[in-house]
């Protein structure tokens, strides 16, 4: 038997963009300026070594951010308990609307989203840096 998906990606994203803020490139170029701001880059590390990255932003992908939030459990970062502004982008601003919404409902705050996630960041002329895996010995 098929399943019945009762609550599709529509209404998920609906709901998140609902309860998030949401930046546009602009503000968040801005934003990242200041020290009290950590960009938070979910993307899969193959799509930042494909694409470039944010200098200066926190990589955590998707499937490992619940754990690097709580601060119980044994995968968490520090750069989590801050009392910091956390900025979350994707490739293009659906999955960090859920990330942001997660990390929200977490109790992370202040948190936001960049609307169309780096593609409208570089879009918007804001700054992109190579970067490569580092090699293992």
């Amino acid at each position: 038997m098929p399943q019945t998906i009762t609550r599709g990606i529509k209404v998920l994203l609906d709901e998140a963009n609902a309860e998030i803020a949401t930046l546009s490139a602009a503000e968040a170029i801005e934003a990242a300026k200041r020290d009290d701001v950590v960009i938070v880059d979910i993307r899969d590390p193959r799509e930042i070594e494909r694409d470039g990255r944010i200098p200066g932003a926190f990589s955590c992908t998707r499937g490992m951010l619940e754990f690097w939030i709580d601060p119980q459990s044994p995968y968490a970062k520090p750069i989590f308990q801050q009392d910091k502004t956390f900025i979350f982008h994707c490739a293009g601003g659906l999955r960090s609307a859920l990330a942001a919404k997660t990390a929200q409902d977490m109790g992370l705050k202040p948190v936001a989203h960049i609307g169309g996630g780096f593609a409208a960041w570089r879009e918007a002329g804001g700054p992109v840096e190579a970067w490569a895996p580092k090699k293992k010995d």
